[in-house]
């Protein structure tokens, strides 16, 4: 990839956008192309048509998303499935349209059948059913890993799907509405913490294993695939490590100093009992994750708006 090449980051201002261009800008990456909703509506396929043939982007990060935890994927099921079905199909034959030749399509592990063997391979995809509580949004990212594969089988084009973990770090989502676990776990314990709470409230049974990624360590693999030209099949990102819910709890109130006793809501759902990603194939390319889970949790703590 030539530095002086035309980047259009899509969700510039997002946790995963953000990241992203940071990233190409300490890679000396000068030309990127960003616009707000405002400027630019990814739901209106006309503008969007018309935004590629007018620019031409050499290359497109597919970062923009409608996004939120458990309770909002389970609660804005259609909003989920609509919008991102649309998001993702208005950019990618956009793009196609406008012959770009190159595109990554960032998804998200909940692809994957709720109940498959751990760590998850990427082959593991629609091998079963899926966690029913965020079953639309993962319905609208496999569909965008469809939609690649097929523009590249059927048109020869160079279009890439990567599947992250659960990511946090800046510019996450603190709304306890639509969060989530872990920056709902960081704004939960804060305000414990600041009331002088003796007890936070922790959703679920708090058994559930997950795997966390900092945000700029899946914007730095990104950019490790694009400069090394990959364009094969589906790949994971992750760090290949998980903790429990509990676990995480523990860690982030230790981070944020509050000293309380966690209180578990078992009414609340689980979600899927264990999502750990396979990341061989990636690691066989030459990337790994660096940022440790506990530093990369301080740092987002104290990058938090809470401090604002």
């Amino acid at each position: 990839m030539n530095p002086d090449s035309k980047i259009f980051v899509t969700g510039h201002r997002g946790m995963v956008g953000s990241a992203i261009v940071r990233r190409l800008q300490a890679g000396g990456y000068s030309n990127i192309v960003t616009r707000t909703r405002t400027e630019l509506d990814l739901l209106d396929q006309s503008a969007v048509h018309t935004f590629f043939r007018d620019e031409k982007p050499d290359y497109v990060f597919v970062a923009a998303a409608k996004v939120g935890g458990i309770q909002a994927n389970n609660t804005f099921r259609a909003d989920f499935l609509y919008q991102n079905l649309l998001i993702e199909a208005n950019l990618i034959h956009g793009a196609h349209l406008a012959d770009v030749d190159r595109l990554m399509f960032l998804g998200s592990s909940c692809i994957y059948p709720r109940d498959c063997n751990q760590p998850i391979k990427e082959e593991y995809l629609l091998t079963g059913s899926l966690e029913p509580t965020n079953e639309p949004y993962a319905i609208a990212k496999i569909a965008g890993v469809k939609l690649t594969e097929s523009y590249n089988r059927q048109y020869g084009r160079k279009y890439v799907s990567v599947m992250p973990t659960n990511l946090y770090g800046p510019n996450d989502n603190y709304d306890l509405a639509s969060s989530h676990v872990l920056p709902a776990l960081l704004r939960k314990a804060h305000e414990a913490h600041t009331r002088g709470d003796q007890e936070m409230v922790v959703w679920g049974s708090g058994a559930p294993r997950r795997e966390f990624l900092h945000v700029d360590d899946l914007a730095d693999g990104c950019v490790f695939l694009l400069e090394r030209d990959y364009d094969g099949p589906l790949l994971n990102v992750g760090t290949g490590a998980d903790v429990t819910i509990g676990e995480l709890a523990e860690i982030v109130m230790d981070v944020v100093g509050f000293r309380g006793r966690i209180v578990y809501d078992r009414s609340k759902p689980d979600g899927t009992p264990r999502k750990l990603l396979d990341v061989s194939r990636l690691a066989a390319l030459g990337w790994r994750a660096r940022t440790p889970l506990r530093a990369g949790i301080r740092a987002a703590y104290e990058a938090a708006p809470f401090f604002e």
